[in-house]
């Protein structure tokens, strides 16, 4: 990774003629080092409660290559280490349940693990050896944005740790040979130890939301939104599943339209079962048989759950099962890109796209519009919800009147004076409809049948020697109308009316 790209993923600094440029295992060696000095020191001040001043805090400390009386000798160039709101920071992982042992493994017991950059953010990301942590590079203004926004995050986690939004763990900033980086530690969505045979950066936006042709060539392509339309019909969950995940996504779209966020996606990796076994040879570190607190995709969106395990199953990792026409897949996802507020710059941005193109479908929007945009592609393009025939049909055959001997007995008995009537009942029905229900053309009978019923319950009233011999009419309509879903318990007076 040459220093030039690195420079562009959150590094505001360049390196003055005085300063040797760090090479990238340098830095990540620093970066690993630094975070590991900031833990360690933390625990050295006593827990208390976070005040709101405690999100503007940020330390500094210079960490030389021989060391001092306060930081460790280290075998990498001298570099400033700046760690933003700590004890806001440590909060947040004691409420994931992250321990800082376990987070000093993670960051410490092996070399960081350089990720390739999904997206055109500039950012770079490094991933822990446990496949825990991942590190990304952001921008000055992004990390700025991050900082004044933690007040609102930490009442937005206490009210629900449950979310599909980012789970920030600490920001930090290394300042090594000249060149500044500026990093945010977070979850990882993407598990390395299940392979993802689809990948997908969704914003609901479809204004040149198709993967390039550079990023088609790579081994495992990252797609987009009109990507997704022409390869997938969409994902089926059962309704629970599917309730849950929509709720989920609402609840986190509001409060980032709250913030005034927008431009962010859903990054989302499928893995088809039914192609390959799950592998396991890509996950480096089993020491720990538990998974951060709901950082896994099943424990994200299942709220109703009290006090659930966070060991992930061993066959999932935490996917969300979910089918795609014949296939059993399992579903990784979290939103991600969370940092861009509606700016000037932006307004500037939507304006011009705006000009050339239909405002709505670019995707930088107004941060309502895009939530709503983005939560109706979710909601009925990617994600939905599976329907399970036989049941229903079940419930409307007990709901029905007289379903069964009923029906049958009445076919029978009944059947010649229901053709003699039909004709004549379809055409005084007709002449009684409003042409704004002629919405379907796939189900013409069931107009005329809803029509027919309301005009069978004026002819009972207006001829009471035929009432029986229209009420049983009306109990074979009942069977295969939509109204066989009413309650058994309704009397047939009620039933009357509606039919």
């Amino acid at each position: 990774m040459s220093m030039t790209s690195l420079d562009r993923g959150g590094r505001g600094t360049k390196a003055s003629k005085h300063h040797k440029k760090p090479t990238s295992e340098a830095l990540k060696g620093a970066i690993q080092l630094g975070i590991g000095y900031a833990v360690g020191n933390l625990s050295s001040k006593p827990d208390r409660d976070v005040l709101m001043q405690d999100f503007s805090v940020v330390e500094s400390v210079f960490l030389p290559s021989e060391g001092s009386t306060l930081t460790p000798a280290h075998h990498f160039p001298d570099f400033r280490l700046k760690t933003y709101a700590p004890l806001a920071f440590r909060y947040f992982r004691e409420l994931f349940g992250i321990k800082p042992d376990d987070y000093l493994y993670s960051f410490c017991n092996e070399p960081l693990i350089e990720l390739s950059n999904p997206g055109a953010s500039s950012s770079w990301f490094y991933l822990t050896s446990d496949d825990e942590f991942i590190i990304k590079t952001v921008q000055p203004k992004e990390a700025e944005f991050l900082q004044k926004l933690l007040p609102g995050y930490y009442m937005n986690l206490n009210q629900n740790p449950r979310t599909l939004l980012p789970k920030f763990y600490g920001l930090y900033c290394i300042q090594c040979g000249g060149v500044t980086v500026r990093v945010v530690v977070m979850n990882n969505v993407l598990p390395r130890a299940i392979n993802m045979h689809y990948k997908y950066d969704l914003k609901g936006s479809l204004y040149k939301r198709r993967a390039s042709r550079k990023e088609r060539t790579k081994s495992s392509p990252t797609f987009k939104d009109l990507d997704f339309q022409d390869m997938h019909e969409g994902l089926f969950f059962d309704p629970d599943t599917y309730n849950a995940l929509m709720k989920t996504l609402q609840r986190d779209c509001r409060v980032l339209e709250s913030f005034k966020i927008m431009d962010y996606s859903l990054l989302l990796g499928i893995h088809v079962l039914d192609r390959k076994p799950l592998s396991r040879g890509s996950r480096c570190d089993s020491r720990r048989g538990q998974k951060v607190l709901y950082s896994t995709a099943l424990e994200s969106i299942q709220g109703n759950v009290k006090d659930p395990d966070p060991v992930a199953d061993d066959d999932t990792l935490g996917g969300i099962p979910a089918k795609h026409r014949d296939e059993s897949l399992l579903i990784f996802l979290g939103i991600i890109d969370i940092l861009q507020s509606y700016r000037f710059i932006k307004k500037v941005e939507h304006s011009w796209k705006a000009l050339v193109h239909d405002g709505d479908t670019v995707s930088v929007h107004r941060p309502n519009f895009y939530a709503d945009r983005f939560l109706k592609f979710m909601g009925t393009t990617v994600f939905k919800k599976l329907h399970p025939l036989r049941g229903a049909s079940s419930r409307r055959r007990r709901g029905s009147l007289h379903a069964g001997q009923a029906k049958s007995l009445s076919q029978e008995v009944l059947s010649p004076l229901w053709e003699a009537k039909d004709e004549k009942k379809k055409t005084q029905s007709l002449d009684n409809l409003d042409g704004n229900f002629y919405s379907s053309s796939k189900q013409p009978d069931l107009l005329p049948q809803s029509a027919l019923t309301c005009e069978s319950s004026r002819d009972v009233q207006e001829d009471p020697e035929n009432g029986e011999e229209r009420r049983a009419s009306s109990s074979t309509i009942a069977v295969d109308s939509p109204l066989a879903s009413l309650n058994r318990s309704q009397s047939d007076t009620e039933l009357d009316v509606y039919l």
